[in-house]
């Protein structure tokens, strides 16, 4: 079973155990947790803590326990220092709780079944969703909406908010755009075919056949490498396409509304169809790699710098910039070819950026709001460490030249802002922190980000033709049907998509397939969505 199927599965058991607790739990055991219960989405019927008039009085926590993932700095890359300098700016003890990268969501599920919960979590797409239809995140909405950081004027995209709340009701805290992947292409594996930018389906196949049937690496064996390579065909996140959107195209593989309003299973569309097919043709003729059901993104980008594949869609900004890097390191040719969406595909997704929620049973949601959440954005030092870190560990402004490797070093004159060599690889200099610049939704107070200069190039465009050619991907939804169901129906989804591509199965015993065992299912979740 693939990885990203399990995370799936155990959110659906820790669900299921969160439930099962909370309806079980005793009167004494609400009592002496304190916990304030937060209206589930889409419920209007009850009033809250996290609904009561803000004011400008509140009370800053003395500690916020905190669960992250990646985006915040590890241990190996001086998660230690972020953490003193953060707790010297802020005058409240943080307290990370930060499980490996890849378990991240099953971590999360565990700790919420076993009944610890964290005061803040990071839950990105239906993980999200799923949680705050649960009944187990703080509803945040007024105070955002009365929150100085709102009424600042430095907002620049207040629509990044507006896409992670669920019927009107914001859980959860965004301090940039999600951002979202584009197709990538080596140059020199055009140059050496003879061919110009794909802008059609039917010119990028063409690229793909070429790319797999020619000896593109010069390795003197022209079956050692192919077209494409994706983490897996379809993916359990949203967007869910977005990393083989040529072959999706229009399809959206999960809930959504038709042109009428109403919500249908987007799976079981002619859309989803043709997609099956041109994924199983493509498959078939050898043009995507055969280990793409069991990759991970690691494994993808490995095989790009090693040089098996030209074609690889992946995240915009900072990392077209990193796979330039690599490749040069690996001593490839290193320019690459951001493609602007094909015509069928129209437009890259934005997937919904993950969001920074507060659990139930915080004591003080309204401080931890005010005093942690709000002063991500604060236009100065604490904006400054969750963009590009400490000063003197993953950035620096004084004269010096930083060695990489034995004959690589970079220099940098007084009083110019840089980023640091990576704690973690040496080799490389670090981008950023947990906040992208180039996607954040606030300017610095008088505009005074003090590390904007030192952006990428190929990062800054690249980020600018992803936002010149992008769409945000369909909003998520969650209600405690879809809670019960979507794991297995997901599990599902994975299997047909599977069997069809992989397996031989023809697209319409396998779409057939798929209606006969999700047939209960689905028409309870569309039933629940369309009431």
């Amino acid at each position: 079973m693939k990885k990203s199927t399990q995370k799936f599965l155990s959110l659906g058991l820790a669900l299921s155990l969160v439930f099962s607790l909370t309806a079980c739990g005793s009167k004494e055991e609400s009592k002496k947790d304190d916990v304030t219960p937060t209206t589930p989405a889409g419920d209007n019927t009850a009033t809250t803590e996290s609904t009561q008039s803000v004011t400008s009085d509140v009370e800053k926590p003395a500690t916020i326990n905190v669960m992250v993932d990646g985006t915040v700095f590890t241990e190996p890359q001086g998660r230690a220092q972020f953490e003193s300098a953060l707790e010297a700016e802020l005058g409240i003890d943080i307290v990370f709780t930060q499980p490996d990268h890849s378990g991240y969501y099953d971590s999360v599920g565990l700790t919420f079944s076993g009944g610890n919960w964290p005061d803040v979590v990071i839950l990105g797409g239906s993980y999200y969703a799923n949680y705050a239809s649960a009944g187990l995140l703080a509803d945040l909405t007024e105070y955002w909406d009365n929150s100085e950081l709102k009424a600042s004027g430095r907002i620049t995209n207040e629509s990044a908010m507006e896409s992670i709340k669920i019927d009107g009701k914001l859980y959860g805290f965004t301090p940039s755009r999600g951002n979202g992947c584009v197709t990538y292409v080596k140059k020199a594996w055009l140059d050496k075919a003879g061919l110009e930018v794909p802008t059609t389906y039917d010119e990028y196949l063409n690229m793909l056949k070429v790319f797999t049937e020619s000896d593109m690496n010069d390795s003197g064996d022209p079956s050692n490498t192919y077209g494409v390579s994706a983490a897996g065909l379809i993916g359990v996140e949203a967007p869910y396409t977005n990393y083989l959107p040529e072959f999706y195209q229009d399809a959206y593989p999960d809930f959504t509304k038709d042109e009428n309003g109403t919500w249908i299973d987007g799976f079981s569309t002619d859309s989803m169809k043709a997609a099956l097919q041109r994924l199983k043709d493509a498959y078939e003729a050898g043009y995507i790699d055969k280990e793409t059901i069991t990759n991970g993104t690691k494994d993808c980008r490995n095989k790009f710098f090693d040089d098996k594949f030209g074609v690889f869609t992946y995240w915009a900004g900072t990392w077209a910039s990193t796979l330039e890097s690599n490749l040069e390191a690996n001593n490839l040719d290193k320019e690459l070819v951001q493609i602007a969406p094909i015509k069928e595909v129209g437009a890259y997704v934005e997937r919904q950026a993950p969001a920074w929620c507060i659990t139930t049973k915080a004591k003080n949601p309204a401080g931890i709001f005010k005093y942690f959440f709000e002063t991500m954005l604060d236009g100065g030092a604490v904006q400054t460490l969750w963009t590009y870190g400490v000063k003197g560990v993953h950035w620096d402004d004084k004269a010096e030249t930083i060695k990489l490797t034995d004959t690589d070093s970079v220099s940098f004159e007084e009083g110019q802002f840089h980023m640091l060599a990576s704690l973690e690889k040496p080799d490389t200099l670090l981008k950023k922190a947990h906040i992208d610049p180039m996607l954040s939704f606030a300017t610095y107070v008088d505009n005074a980000d003090p590390g904007i200069a030192s952006v990428d190039e190929v990062a800054r465009k690249s980020s600018e033709a992803f936002n010149a050619h992008c769409t945000a991907a369909p909003v998520i939804i969650s209600n405690d049907v879809m809670n019960e169901y979507n794991a297995d129906l997901w599990d599902l989804r994975t299997q047909i998509v599977t069997k069809v591509v992989t397996g031989g199965v023809s697209v319409e015993d396998g779409m057939n397939e798929y209606l006969t065992k999700s047939a209960n299912m689905v028409s309870e979740i569309l039933e629940s969505l369309n009431e």
